[in-house]
């Protein structure tokens, strides 16, 4: 299954539905020009590698993806100089890291998309997930977020080999 992402319509079309969607503040950029902290949806096609979850905001989930409880230090490399750049940590981290375990909701469901990571090039993009919307649907850092409620009903028909399309 293709979850086709529009930047500039601010909608993901997925399972016979269109639904609004966050994109990057810094709004769609061609993947080989994503720079780290620059705010930008990079454009393409990124594998769904896993699903990510707070245990104690959802059940544990029916999904073919591979999948795994958040823990409270777990963090996310956005230090370009850091070994583990692009990478699951665990804080404290030596190096800059995005916590992944947040108050307001954002990473309740994390689905990690495969951009920059096979391998990893340091600073060029870190930490693009398919995540919870905030309630006023504000930019993100470069992330798609759509409401929890879509992404609690199109996690079980999630599997291996799907990806999300990221377009302006």
């Amino acid at each position: 299954m293709i979850l086709a992402a529009s930047v500039a319509a601010g909608t993901v079309t997925a399972f016979g539905e269109t639904v609004r969607a966050a994109c990057g503040k810094g709004g769609a950029i061609a993947a080989a020009a994503k720079r780290e902290g620059d705010g930008a949806s990079p454009l393409g096609t990124w594998p769904i590698r896993a699903a990510l979850l707070r245990p104690d905001r959802i059940a544990a989930p029916v999904t073919a993806l591979p999948w795994r409880w958040l823990r409270v230090d777990d963090g996310w490399s956005d230090g370009a100089a850091d070994p583990a750049y692009n990478r699951p940590i665990r804080h404290p981290h030596a190096h800059s890291a995005e916590q992944l375990w947040r108050d307001d909701h954002a990473y309740d469901i994390i689905l990690v998309l495969g951009h920059n990571d096979a391998p990893p090039v340091p600073g060029l993009g870190s930490a693009i997930f398919f995540h919870c919307a905030q309630p006023d649907f504000r930019g993100t850092e470069g992330c798609v977020a759509v409401e929890r409620g879509v992404l609690e009903r199109w996690l079980p028909l999630l599997a291996p080999g799907d990806a999300v399309v990221i377009g302006d």
